[in-house]
């Protein structure tokens, strides 16, 4: 079945909150909204959020009829949200290659080094989104430099297998 998506939607809901440990706050998505951006596996999408920035995210499912966006506490501050407030959300399809920008910094080290791109390549796309965020995520240059060398050391020291944990203690005891 051939869906026609159009390059825009929009939608009203209100930010509501999860009584669970696993999900905190959420936009509940209308299911005719649900059904033309969700094909298979495929579920990411970005969002702007009364007309503010975008934001990268997913439509995930909590039951037959239930479909929702997380909306994380940095992007709640930024926006000023509080449950129950009504938002409007424009939503499109997410077409980039990993669902998340690529930083320079790290586009340059996965050119200039075949190793590092065979590793980042082999992850999850969920853990390339992850990575992606990590290095994307500070403002200054010089951070965002080091976060894609510790990153990129990471998956050559240990063959591609990311462990969180260690990878946050190398870029603790990183030094420049």
């Amino acid at each position: 079945m051939y869906l026609q998506i159009s390059l825009v939607d929009t939608f009203k809901t209100v930010l509501q909150k999860f009584d669970s440990n696993l999900w905190y706050f959420y936009l509940e998505v209308p299911l005719e909204i649900k059904e033309k951006y969700v094909e298979g596996k495929d579920r990411r999408v970005l969002i702007t959020v009364n007309n503010s920035h975008e934001i990268p995210c997913a439509i995930m499912p909590n039951g037959n009829d239930f479909h929702f966006i997380n909306l994380n506490k940095e992007n709640r501050k930024k926006l000023k949200l509080q449950i129950g407030d009504t938002v409007t959300v424009n939503i499109k399809k997410d077409k980039s290659k990993y669902g998340m920008p690529m930083p320079e910094e790290f586009a340059e080290i996965l050119y200039l080094d075949p190793e590092v791109e065979k590793y980042f390549h082999q992850l999850t796309p969920g853990k390339q989104r992850n990575l992606l965020h990590l290095i994307g995520k500070p403002k200054g240059q010089d951070t965002r430099i080091k976060k894609a060398i510790v990153i990129s050391e990471h998956l050559k020291n240990h063959k591609g297998k990311l462990d969180f944990k260690i990878l946050n203690e190398e870029y603790k005891n990183y030094n420049f």
